[in-house]
């Protein structure tokens, strides 16, 4: 059965200076670098935030590892703790972060402890190094590096809210691989091959392309599939577990074996900040992969984020849809994109925001209703009876960013 895998999740791509998130959402000011004189490596730059939100939870259930909120209503968690050192000049970059990341959390999922054994690297968030030829339009980065799917980032401070949506649960995140940007006008491209879903198969493709309109106007399109297929028994990411624990079998193998295409439209009006985003992820029959037939999912989003003013206050929210089909139950994933068989779902999210220079607290409070909530093998849902459809989830959030 599918765990709540997505909480360690990161996105970007490397561009000619360093890793960049033009596609990272922003409701807050990012951690601003403390600039340090590296010697012999020249000037370097260190920055990094920790974070810990207390969280209420509806329609409690233990007994089913789908969309499904945990058993504890409330509690509190330590969200995320990262430390970042970058080398942005020149003609060798690199970028080291390390720490346990888990702030991000999709609504209608279980709020967990962060951990650092999520990912085959560890405590190892990012870690690449960037060839940036004087002169050139390409650069070259090898390492531990940030998938390329998606507008949301796996960091939370990214994002204009604390709770993410079910098109960032199912996109591959954090992967070790090479990637090659190109930045030329309005256009910036990027190639990587990697071991997508962090399962040490280096067969996944991923693509992104943005072009810049005008600074208030940015189209990205993107894609990520498996050019080959990975095998049940190689491991990926733990969630809340041990990685050496997961295996593609039991998270779900129709993941990294898919073929997915998306595309997200930034669009700034003074304070104001709105992305529309759509993408679609198919993955085909494959009886060696537990796979009994084709299955896919489609999510649509719109993201907005508003500053009131020079206040410290904003606002940031989304609204989504949903929908997904099953493969065959008999196998131990159920081949489960999000939730249950067939799930289909719309969801709402609202996180007034507070920051202060390096402080910052916001309130994070989603609603999810299942549309669908009966596959062609069971029933699944919220609640004791396993069929309840909706799900209230709100966290109170604080952190440090420096």
């Amino acid at each position: 059965m599918i765990t709540m895998r997505r909480q360690l999740l990161g996105l970007g791509f490397v561009a000619a200076s360093s890793l960049l998130a033009l596609h990272a959402a922003q409701a807050m000011t990012g951690p601003t670098a403390i600039q340090i004189d590296g010697g012999p490596l020249g000037d370097l730059q260190f920055s990094g935030g920790v974070d810990g939100y207390g969280y209420f939870v509806t329609g409690t259930n233990s007994n089913y590892n789908g969309l499904i909120s945990s058993n504890t209503p409330v509690g509190a968690e330590v969200g995320s703790a990262l430390v970042e050192l970058q080398k942005t000049d020149g003609v060798l970059q690199f970028t080291i972060e390390i720490g346990s990341n888990g702030g991000a959390t999709t609504l209608g999922t279980a709020p967990s402890q962060t951990s650092i054994t999520n990912l085959s690297t560890g405590p190892l968030y990012e870690g690449y190094l960037t060839l940036a030829p004087t002169g050139t339009p390409f650069t070259i980065s090898a390492g531990v590096i940030p998938s390329l799917e998606g507008y949301e980032s796996g960091v939370d401070w990214n994002n204009a809210d604390q709770l993410t949506t079910l098109l960032f649960y199912v996109e591959n995140g954090q992967n070790r691989g090479v990637n090659v940007n190109y930045t030329q006008g309005p256009v910036n491209a990027t190639v990587a091959m990697t071991d997508g879903y962090d399962t040490g198969v280096f067969n996944f493709l991923q693509a992104l392309v943005t072009y810049t309109f005008n600074p208030t106007n940015v189209l990205s399109v993107f894609y990520g599939g498996n050019l080959g297929s990975t095998g049940l028994a190689a491991h990926t990411y733990a969630g809340t577990g041990n990685y050496k624990d997961t295996s593609v079998e039991n998270y779900g193998s129709q993941f990294d074996n898919s073929q997915m295409v998306g595309a997200y439209y930034s669009y700034t009006d003074g304070n104001l900040l709105l992305v529309p985003e759509v993408q679609f992820q198919f993955a085909k029959r494959n009886d060696n992969l537990d796979l009994g037939k084709s299955t896919y999912n489609l999510g649509a989003a719109v993201f907005g984020d508003y500053s009131f003013g020079t206040s410290p206050y904003s606002l940031g929210g989304w609204v989504e849809y949903f929908d997904s089909t099953a493969s065959d139950y008999n196998y131990p994933s159920g081949n489960i994109w999000a939730g249950g068989q067939a799930a289909e779902a719309i969801g709402i999210s609202l996180a007034p925001t507070w920051q202060y220079k390096d402080l910052f607290a916001r309130a994070n409070v989603g609603y999810l209703y299942l549309l669908n909530h009966k596959g062609p093998y069971e029933q699944y849902g919220y609640g004791s009876g396993n069929d309840g459809q909706n799900n209230f989830q709100g966290t109170l959030e604080a952190g440090l960013l420096f």
